[in-house]
């Protein structure tokens, strides 16, 4: 169950007869126009963005903050004794979803792209963060997704197969959210209307891309992190959410990153075809704007590094045609965090 300013939120405006998709709006707007998260949204839009880059660290016996970063598809579960900050970035019809025990402060992050992946995906992220307690409270965050389509008449629109991504799959997590037994308290739903600004040309397009969380404290600001920020092993990481999609193990399920009671990046081994390679050498051939049109759900309000983001994945897969080259004996690869907070590989 869902709360909202301390109160179960009960969806006055659902009926019987209405279809699912349309419940499902109905809850998500009702929620987003509530008071509290209006007042919420307009604070976090006030934030100013952290900009997280490593840079160069210093040698391994200073002391840094120690972060965990995700990216699209994966999450981590984080004990504040061991991580600072945990985050994620470039989200545009993706949610970044965060989910925090107010008690113990373990806190679960995920950055979801598909409607298909939440269900078993909270599920993934719930049991470490709940630590046997059945009325554990937690805190929940959602920064990312606009407006990608016009949502006004949501009401009466057939969202079973919707033109947009970020309005579904908002209203897929606030239901399963409300489903669930759980007591999850809405603190941060900067999301659709509440995350959309107007670019240069007039498209529409998020306001902030990424968030980064506090453990401790449980605070939330918006963040954008560089390249050297989004780490360990950052293109085989990548390479995997493309590998997803056609590897069966992984199906309507998050992918596996960190090792909570370790500190530990435990990236699980994912296979891929030579039917992936050969599509990418097809993409790897297009100029930019075909790349932007055909590899992105919203092509207007991407990063300035997506195609180049894009090209170095699609060039290791040319490089490392099978996957067992990556992963021999399909082992997982391990990084353990040094005294300077970076990551070595074991």
């Amino acid at each position: 169950m869902i709360y909202v300013g301390g109160v179960p939120f009960l969806n006055e405006n659902s009926s019987s007869s209405l279809s699912s998709s349309s419940q499902e709006s109905n809850l998500l707007l009702d929620v987003m126009s509530h008071p509290a998260i209006i007042s919420a949204s307009d604070s976090f839009k006030n934030l100013e963005e952290r900009k997280v880059s490593f840079g160069e660290r210093d040698t391994e016996s200073s002391t840094k903050d120690r972060y965990v970063y995700v990216f699209q598809r994966e999450f981590a579960v984080v004990n504040p004794a061991l991580v600072d900050f945990v985050g994620t970035d470039e989200a545009t019809t993706c949610v970044g979803l965060v989910i925090r025990n107010r008690k113990s402060g373990i806190t679960s992050i995920a950055h979801i792209d598909s409607p298909k992946v939440v269900d078993l995906g909270i599920s993934q992220m719930l049991p470490l963060v709940l630590e046997d307690d059945e009325n554990a409270e937690f805190d929940v965050h959602m920064v990312g997704g606009y407006e990608d389509v016009d949502i006004k008449n949501a009401n009466d629109c057939d969202y079973a197969e919707p033109e947009g991504y970020s309005f579904p799959l908002c209203c897929k997590l606030v239901e399963t959210l409300q489903k669930r037994r759980e007591n999850f308290h809405i603190q941060t739903l900067f999301i659709l209307g509440h995350n959309t600004k107007l670019d240069a040309q007039a498209n529409t397009c998020p306001i902030f891309n990424g968030c980064l969380m506090n453990t401790s404290t449980g605070s939330i600001f918006p963040a954008s992190f560089n390249r050297t920020s989004r780490c360990p092993d950052e293109i085989v990481r990548r390479v995997r959410v493309s590998a997803s999609f056609e590897d069966s193990s992984w199906k309507g399920k998050l992918l596996d990153t960190y090792d909570t009671k370790t500190d530990r990046f435990i990236i699980a081994p994912c296979c891929w075809t030579m039917r992936l390679v050969e599509y990418v050498w097809e993409l790897n051939q297009l100029p930019d704007e075909e790349i932007l049109a055909n590899c992105s759900t919203s092509p207007s309000a991407e990063g300035p590094d997506f195609i180049d983001n894009e090209r170095r994945i699609w060039n290791y897969l040319l490089t490392y045609p099978e996957w067992s080259k990556t992963f021999p004996r399909r082992q997982p690869h391990v990084f353990k965090r040094i005294a300077n907070g970076s990551w070595k590989k074991c």
